[in-house]
């Protein structure tokens, strides 16, 4: 073997093992975002995403594309029950919307577990406030409100109703479901809350029930 030809295998080999620790650099990228955004309740920027996971934008990029494929089946697997999706200028996980009645089936008639007093108050928030932040509600109650939002959610009595188009939160409304458990016709029937409060407006705009 001559030193020409040692050298071209030892430049090969490193390019192979180059390329062989990107791929493995890109699998686990992938795998932190997936982690991530499992447990994301609001959409997630790139920006933010590669920031936390100390990579570039690039590589956030290429990755969203990589699990948007998989997710759809056009990669070697076939089509998830779920689905990673931009919205606001962010990413994140939602159920495909053929499968809305069966999610919703289930959490309904499947999961009849009655709300939480801290779930019946965030509720009552949504409903006289909206559309309302996460944050927002958080400030009125003074308190983290993550977990119960998505209980809401899950059961089908608030809905992502729109995006702030300045901070690109996602704001929360009740659903017609919520109507039909309180036996109302529209959010119109709801009992005024300013003889509720000890100044009429205490948390609540001045032109609040």
């Amino acid at each position: 073997m001559t030193d020409k030809t040692v050298t071209d295998k030892t430049v090969t080999d490193k390019a192979m093992t180059h390329n062989a620790t990107t791929d493995d650099d890109s699998i686990q990228i992938e795998r932190a975002l997936e982690a991530i955004l499992m447990i994301a309740d609001e959409p997630q920027s790139l920006i933010s995403l590669a920031t936390a996971l100390s990579v570039p934008v690039k590589a956030v990029r290429a990755a969203i594309e990589n699990l948007v494929a998989d997710l759809d089946g056009k990669a070697e697997g076939p089509e998830r029950g779920f689905e990673l999706r931009e919205v606001g200028g962010g990413w994140r996980f939602y159920v495909r919307e053929r499968f809305d009645s069966v999610v919703a089936d289930f959490v309904l008639t499947q999961n009849p577990t009655k709300l939480s007093q801290a779930a019946l108050e965030t509720l009552s928030v949504i409903a006289y406030k909206q559309p309302i932040s996460r944050g927002q509600i958080a400030s009125i109650r003074a308190v983290n409100v993550d977990s119960v939002v998505r209980t809401l959610v899950s059961r089908g009595l608030i809905t992502e109703a729109q995006t702030d188009t300045e901070t690109g939160a996602i704001l929360y409304g009740t659903t017609e479901l919520l109507l039909v458990q309180l036996g109302i016709n529209s959010l119109d029937d709801l009992p005024h809350i300013s003889p509720l409060l000890s100044d009429g407006t205490e948390g609540f705009d001045v032109d609040a029930r």
